[in-house]
């Protein structure tokens, strides 16, 4: 992990750390589980995203209501990272049985340059039918990572390049509130303990 991803962390831990001391925010925010991951409720960033799919359908986090959001930032030639990523969602997806149509997994491409609709397409169906891919042009990418405080970066690699990319999974609840940011190091268990968290929240 890079030196700035570090400092990420640190700044989404301490987001977690304050919004745990007012469990009912100024904003009406529920009542706080336990969460596996760091619980970022109430954060003024990652309130959203207006991307486009890979079916050339413009997508908002509206579309996703009642639903448990989990977004992840990557790119299809990602070497590791990215396809564990998707295989714990797919974990996930396992794990909940018959409350799996209640999460929606969204991947947002930091590489719309090679990421194409079609190999979009193609990538997310290789781990679970109901993945979603996004992208958009160069500008609402770094827009929408900007948005979420996460990281991105084109390194060259000889004749081509790879992408540096920050590695967080962010839980949205059934209203479309940002409530958790789960680290990459931490187990399909945790992942669905969280999301089952949120699933059975109630609304508020």
């Amino acid at each position: 992990m890079s030196r700035r991803q570090s400092l990420l962390w640190l700044a989404a831990g301490a987001a977690g750390l304050l919004s745990g001391c007012d469990r009912l925010s100024p904003g009406g925010q529920p009542a706080t589980p336990s969460f596996k991951g760091i619980d970022i409720t109430g954060a003024d960033y990652a309130r959203g995203f207006s991307l486009t799919d890979f079916n050339g359908q413009t997508r908002t986090l509206a579309d996703f209501q009642g639903r448990v959001v989990m977004l992840y930032f990557g790119f299809v030639q990602c070497p590791d990272v990215c396809p564990t990523a998707l295989t714990r969602a797919a974990a996930v997806m396992e794990r909940l049985g018959p409350r799996a149509g209640d999460l929606q997994v969204v991947f947002v491409t930091v590489d719309p340059e090679r990421d194409t609709p079609e190999l979009l397409r193609e990538y997310m169906a290789a781990f679970h039918p109901s993945f979603l891919a996004l992208t958009g042009n160069a500008e609402q990418i770094a827009q929408t990572a900007k948005d979420f405080r996460a990281f991105y970066k084109k390194v060259p690699t000889g004749s081509s390049y790879t992408m540096d990319h920050t590695a967080l999974s962010y839980l949205f609840d059934r209203q479309g509130r940002i409530r958790v940011a789960l680290r990459h190091e931490q187990t399909a268990d945790d992942y669905t303990a969280d999301v089952r968290a949120l699933l059975d929240a109630p609304a508020s």
